[in-house]
């Protein structure tokens, strides 16, 4: 009865950690063991008993008879007079079992071998979830704001278990308060010692791939497949959709009418603008829709090397560009392209790193931040727009100028 109501005592473990009663006894069995091995010695002589069913488990320890006085190990051996006791008819050379009762392991053994339970379940625990998160890496999970802290904020699921969200990992835009619901990817669960740490991503390119697989019915069932997407998060993302049914427009069914499916993607992603377009294996095609909205003159393509060099009408460099570099540089990653961009009609025409001898490099980067990236693109501008436009002090706007215009009245 005592190793009956010692079970039911640890049951509690059970309960509170979510293990089923088969592995709770498996456990039970291991920890026991030990406890013998440590008071013993060895368990090889020592036959445990576990009944699921019942929950309750027995100890026998099996010994050879030998005569009195010839005992030599008194773990494997017992004498006919002790083992008479047991039983009247035992004779020399049997074997004998007899059941070893809690009190026998001592009240220290058995405090010893409830806290090794507790560390066995704690790590059963641990490796269960490791294992259910790392089958969820890559798919969108959701969880609640616990505790926010200057690098991370630590999220729990309807389990209570922890969720962490670095500040890398989540949109510049985003704000969340105590209690707050929040979605993102499974990054990453990894092992750091016995305890799973799951890092959740919400500016992963696969964040926005799995948002467009829950919110748009036709990628879900595969009638739409996302080939490929890239971000800079919060500002601005390009996703190439592809369909094998040619009754499908990708693009409006992803898009919806008047942008409907893919508002709630946007709202969810800080507003963050998204160009959908349609994906080709032709590759001048393909680049010439990734640097949507800016309209091409022309595409001359270096495969060996993957560069493309792209003409364009003065108008719509900027638009190629995009604020930032944005445009530009996510359509390079989408198409795995280097993009220069030229100006049509523009020969003679000087690039504006041809004057780091006399321009700071990094007023020639906020130049080209803005798509002006030949001093005939600069020239063309009103000072007042360039300063406004490229957060340049008005005296550096207007050396500037001055440099550029010289190199023409030459």
């Amino acid at each position: 009865m005592e190793n009956i109501a010692l079970i039911e005592s640890f049951s509690e473990f059970k309960d509170d950690k979510m293990i089923d009663r088969v592995t709770l006894m498996a456990i039970l069995e291991d920890v026991f063991r030990s406890a013998l091995r440590k008071k013993y010695g060895t368990d090889d002589n020592f036959d445990i008993i576990v009944n699921p069913d019942k929950g309750d488990l027995e100890i026998w320890r099996n010994r050879v008879v030998v005569a009195d006085g010839e005992v030599e190990d008194d773990n494997e051996e017992i004498s006919l007079t002790e083992a008479r006791k047991i039983e009247p008819d035992f004779e020399v050379g049997e074997d004998v079992s007899e059941e070893v009762k809690l009190e026998h392991l001592g009240r220290r053994a058995i405090l010893a071998l409830r806290q090794n339970l507790i560390s066995k379940i704690h790590e059963f625990d641990n490796t269960a979830l490791y294992k259910q998160f790392k089958d969820l890496e890559g798919e969108i999970y959701s969880a609640e704001v616990h505790h926010i802290r200057h690098k991370a904020i630590i999220l729990l699921d309807d389990d209570g278990n922890e969720i962490i969200l670095p500040k890398d990992r989540q949109i510049p835009s985003d704000f969340f308060r105590k209690g707050e619901n929040v979605r993102g990817v499974i990054e990453t669960v990894e092992l750091r010692g016995t305890k799973p740490v799951i890092i959740m991503s919400r500016t992963s390119p696969l964040f926005l791939e799995k948002l467009f697989e829950s919110e748009i019915p036709e990628v879900f069932d595969g009638l739409i497949t996302v080939k490929n997407v890239v971000r800079v998060p919060g500002e601005k993302a390009k996703v190439a959709v592809d369909s094998y049914d040619d009754r499908i427009d990708p693009v409006g069914a992803c898009v919806g009418m008047k942008g409907s499916r893919i508002h709630g993607i946007v709202r969810e992603l800080g507003n963050e603008n998204i160009d959908v377009i349609n994906y080709t294996n032709n590759t001048q095609l393909y680049i010439t829709r990734a640097l949507s909205p800016a309209r091409i003159t022309s595409i001359k393509l270096d495969d060996e090397n993957m560069t493309a060099e792209v003409m364009l009408r003065p108008e719509e460099v900027s638009k190629a560009i995009g604020r930032g570099g944005h445009n530009i540089r996510l359509a390079g990653k989408l198409t795995g392209y280097e993009i220069d961009v030229f100006r049509e009609g523009v020969e003679e025409d000087v690039e504006l790193t041809e004057f780091s001898d006399e321009i700071e490099p990094w007023v020639i980067a906020e130049f080209k931040k803005i798509g002006l990236d030949t001093a005939k693109s600069i020239l063309e501008q009103e000072l007042d727009d360039l300063v406004r436009r490229t957060d340049l002090e008005e005296e550096t706007v207007r050396e500037v100028i001055q440099v550029l215009k010289e190199e023409f009245e030459e």
